[in-house]
């Protein structure tokens, strides 16, 4: 990667009372080298701010540069933010899988909707899924060189055949021969299994999950995890795809069997191993396992035991926030996806108990995305005003945030949060996780 594609890697935020701050850094500037380095993402920024002396070549916001010498604690953090995680743009995906969500979404949206992430530092940084088809022999060694380890990989299936069909990429055949350059490094991967009905799933997804397991042993195991995930189908599609959605006879099947083989890796591993996204159990309509079930959570990224974990905190949190009544009466709308309905009514229960409030649950169903049950994330704008035009909302609703684009006031439809808040004329109140929902109850805000 030659220094002239890294671009400098310009700062979005000074953390307060940090040594940037002090130095005096502020929003806009950016770095260009560190102790004559140019930092090529956020995984060389941290390994190069590691050092106790450094250089810092910076351009201010108004372009003039600066060279900074500092000097440190050794792992002592800087205190700053940037854009985006890497400095040197996207590697992008070359495979051409018919599930890919990025292909079943219609034309003209922002453009960031259409990037095809199969980058092995955002896995490493954010759990992001890769599936390893992009790698130059640079990538591997650096990989092995700076230890970045865990890896998120899309397996989707060990049979080479299989595996080339679904990502439609001759190099995708590869996947055992990289577990065991994994496993010879001492390095690790979380598999994902997308079960496609009539492609990878019945005796293929067996063969998948029970040769990911010969590779879950030693002290450090080559694969930490495995999670089986039921495909997502939008009605924007291709039309030549051979994908068929799941079904609740498909989800019991699969239910069945992954249960079935989670019950040997227990005695011979330790551990389920294979884990079944909630999903499974939604489309299914059966009772999610027990919290005791998940053991650590090593697939919550994957929205596995997400419910659960989501319940058991409203249960602890619950018990030290909610207060017996309310000072003046408040009415909420607590917008989810469907699929949560039956989940989340105990929540709903408790909550109003509270003398003084009214929650009303708005499971929706995404008309958008042409599903008939639909994750609390794939909601829409439009699905929003579909489901609540017309409907007494109370003083406001209460929007879970992960419907939005990261920090973007957006959903996926590209609607913004303030234009359904106008045409639905109401206030919203942006949630993220279980505290803010339940502050947002008691103070409206």
């Amino acid at each position: 990667m030659s220094k002239t594609s890294i671009r400098p890697a310009r700062i979005s935020r000074v953390v307060p009372d940090s040594i940037a701050s002090e130095i005096g850094f502020e929003p806009g500037d950016s770095i260009v080298a560190i102790n004559g380095t140019h930092p090529r993402d956020l995984i060389d920024y941290q390994f190069l701010c590691a050092d106790e002396f450094l250089e810092i070549e910076v351009i201010d916001a108004a372009g003039k540069t600066h060279s900074i010498e500092l000097e440190k604690d050794y792992d002592e953090d800087l205190g700053l933010e940037f854009e985006t995680a890497l400095f040197d743009g996207l590697i992008q995906c070359n495979n051409r899988c018919p599930f890919c969500f990025i292909d079943q979404q219609p034309p003209g949206k922002r453009d960031s909707l259409y990037l095809k992430d199969d980058d092995y530092r955002l896995s490493f940084l954010y759990g992001s899924y890769l599936t390893l088809t992009n790698l130059t022999e640079k990538e591997w060694q650096r990989i092995e060189q700076m230890r970045l380890s865990p890896l998120y990989v899309s397996v989707h299936a060990t049979e080479p055949d299989i595996r080339i069909r679904l990502l439609k990429n001759p190099r995708a055949g590869q996947i055992i021969e990289q577990f065991k350059w994994f496993q010879e490094r001492r390095l690790q991967i979380h598999a994902q299994v997308v079960v496609c009905p009539g492609i990878n799933d019945g005796i293929h997804l067996e063969k998948t999950l029970l040769d990911l397991a010969l590779f879950h042993r030693g002290e450090i195991p080559a694969i930490a995890s495995a999670a089986v995930v039921p495909v997502g189908l939008t009605r924007f599609r291709p039309s030549d795809d051979e994908l068929i959605s799941v079904t609740q006879e498909k989800a019991i099947e699969v239910i069945a069997q992954v249960q079935q083989l989670q019950e040997k890796f227990r005695q011979q591993l330790g551990s389920n191993f294979a884990w079944l996204a909630d999903e499974w159990f939604l489309i299914a309509r059966q009772e999610l396992p027990a919290q005791t079930h998940y053991e650590d959570y090593p697939q919550i990224g994957n929205g596995v035991g997400s419910i659960r974990q989501f319940i058991k905190q409203f249960q602890v949190t619950a018990k030290k926030m909610l207060p017996s009544q309310l000072n003046k009466p408040q009415k909420f709308t607590w917008v989810v996806g469907n699929a949560v309905e039956f989940a989340f009514q105990p929540l709903v229960k408790q909550l109003n108990q509270v003398k003084g409030l009214t929650l009303e649950l708005a499971p929706l169903n995404s008309h958008y995305w042409g599903q008939e049950i639909t994750v609390t994330g794939l909601l829409t704008g439009q699905d929003l005003l579909e489901g609540l035009k017309g409907k007494e909302l109370g003083e406001a609703i209460l929007l879970p945030s992960v419907m939005l684009k990261h920090d973007e006031q957006k959903f996926l439809d590209d609607l913004t949060v303030a234009e359904v808040a106008h045409q639905l004329e109401t206030k919203i109140i942006l949630v993220n996780g279980v505290e803010e929902l339940i502050k947002s109850c008691i103070s409206g805000t």
